[in-house]
């Protein structure tokens, strides 16, 4: 996997070549074919994986409901970030759909960094933030058009 990536994936966009050394070898490089499952829904939260190439659906189970796909996540973005947040567990699961190259790291790894080079925490976080607040939105909008399909679908229960 080139080297450079770090230059071009949105976590690491905007930082320092020192800043990208710092980071690099935290990151190890992750080849995956279709189906791999990254981590499932309940899992405990370990990685954080930058999508470099490839497509990971995130889906989440309900109690009480059929599984939701709740994103496709294309090459520059990430899943996973339950393990950066310091959660126990995943609260989705992500399989590749199809050949994927990722970039793996570890939560306690990054979140460590983060403590010890607080500039470039705050830069990593700041873009976590706006992948997760995306996403967020998305699904929102997702789950809104869902419950008014199953509203119309079953008009007369309570």
């Amino acid at each position: 996997m080139d080297t450079d990536i770090f230059e071009h994936l949105f976590l690491f966009e905007g930082l320092s070549a020192a800043q990208r050394d710092l980071l690099r070898p935290l990151f190890v490089a992750c080849d995956c074919y279709s189906g791999t499952v990254l981590f499932g829904q309940g899992d405990p939260a370990e990685f954080l994986f930058a999508v470099v190439s490839g497509e990971v659906v995130v889906n989440f189970k309900p109690d009480d409901a059929p599984t939701l796909t709740v994103a496709r996540v294309q090459p520059g973005s990430v899943v996973g970030w339950s393990a950066v947040l310091g959660s126990r567990f995943y609260t989705s699961s992500a399989e590749c759909t199809q050949y994927s190259q990722l970039l793996r790291v570890r939560g306690s790894d990054l979140r460590r960094l983060c403590l010890q080079h607080p500039e470039t925490g705050v830069q990593i976080l700041e873009r976590l933030a706006a992948v997760i607040a995306e996403r967020l939105h998305s699904t929102h909008a997702m789950v809104f058009s869902l419950l008014q399909l199953g509203m119309k679908n079953h008009p007369g229960r309570k």
